[in-house]
């Protein structure tokens, strides 16, 4: 469910601009025309946090992102659940903070990208014969890489941002142009590189890894849990090898889930710590982890910071030719 969740903490000066609603917290997000029930009705967590802080809550519709990031942004607004590279550029051009962040599947609140390789492939033999001065990374020069789609995050953003930064790749065209990063991907991998559009046979994860396992390509840039995930020993994938076959390389950097994101200068600390204390506390409760699934589509939130949830992933990214333009214009209202 597309979720971007907004809480506006009027009491405090400039929080609404010249609003008289007096002590409101408003979330906003995609709101559906219908609930099957009211456990999936964003009312129910917005009745919680009434409750819990003391303070009327309010629903306040949103579409999108952008919007969030608008509203955050101009004062209108002061926290929302946003996507990482939309987190990522309010902290970079807006001064954004993060207080907390839901949780995946696995309850971590990140997933690591990886570059996974075949165990007869240089880049394998290089990672496991114990010797410091064999780098794998550089045995992928000239290998085709499977990524999981254009500018995904663990299948093209992170990995290329780690082999920029590191110096393993020259940017090849305009560094201010996003389109650069294709050729540089051609440039230093493989004109024979996949980069498939959605739907088309080697899109996503799966995609990815069975590029790899039927050896379109040397290097499948997916995450760590991408392998067991389709070729486990219980239920393998039909293109699948066997499961020692695949070698993960070190892991580039963490993709992040949804941080909770908030405006510095219309939030003081004991309100962020209301706030994040009440969401936490839903972790702990049956009916708390109902809503958090429900509603907010997460098995817990965790209260974290900027730095923990998005320091890794940003000194990735930001290597990215083109990288700020382009989410600047991706997240335009």
């Amino acid at each position: 469910m597309l979720l971007v969740f907004l809480i506006t903490a009027s009491s405090l000066s400039g929080c609404l601009g010249d609003s008289n609603d007096g002590d409101v917290l408003r979330i906003a997000f995609s709101v559906k025309d219908d609930y099957t029930s009211f456990e999936e009705n964003p009312q129910k967590l917005a009745d919680y946090l009434s409750k819990a802080t003391g303070t009327t809550v309010e629903i306040y519709p949103i579409t999108s992102d952008s919007l969030a990031l608008e509203a955050l942004r101009f004062g209108s607004a002061d926290m929302a659940f946003l996507d990482g590279g939309a987190a990522w550029m309010g902290w970079q051009q807006y001064g954004l903070e993060v207080m907390g962040a839901d949780m995946k599947g696995d309850g971590r609140t990140y997933y690591e990208a990886h570059a996974w390789v075949l165990n007869d492939s240089a880049a394998a033999q290089a990672m496991n014969d114990g010797n410091d001065s064999t780098d794998p990374f550089e045995m992928l020069e000239g290998e085709a890489s499977c990524h999981t789609g254009w500018l995904k995050s663990a299948g093209m953003l992170i990995p290329m941002g780690f082999f920029i930064g590191q110096g393993y790749a020259e940017v090849v065209g305009d560094a201010e142009d996003i389109e650069s990063l294709r050729n540089t991907i051609y440039n230093h991998f493989s004109d024979d590189s996949t980069i498939p559009d959605s739907g088309t046979l080697y899109y996503g994860y799966g995609g990815a890894l069975r590029c790899l396992s039927e050896e379109t390509g040397g290097v499948a840039f997916v995450k760590d849990s991408t392998v067991d995930a389709y070729c486990s020993e219980d239920n393998p994938e039909s293109w699948c090898l066997d499961r020692e076959r695949y070698v993960a390389l070190p892991a580039f950097g963490q993709a992040p889930s949804h941080p909770l994101m908030y405006q510095p200068d219309s939030i003081d600390d004991a309100t962020r710590q209301l706030i994040i204390n009440s969401l936490v506390a839903l972790n702990a409760t049956e009916d708390g982890r109902s809503m958090l699934e429900n509603i907010l589509n997460t098995p817990g939130i965790v209260e974290t910071t900027t730095q923990e949830h998005l320091g890794s992933y940003g000194s990735l990214i930001q290597n990215v030719p083109g990288i700020t333009s382009y989410l600047d214009e991706k997240y335009q209202a």
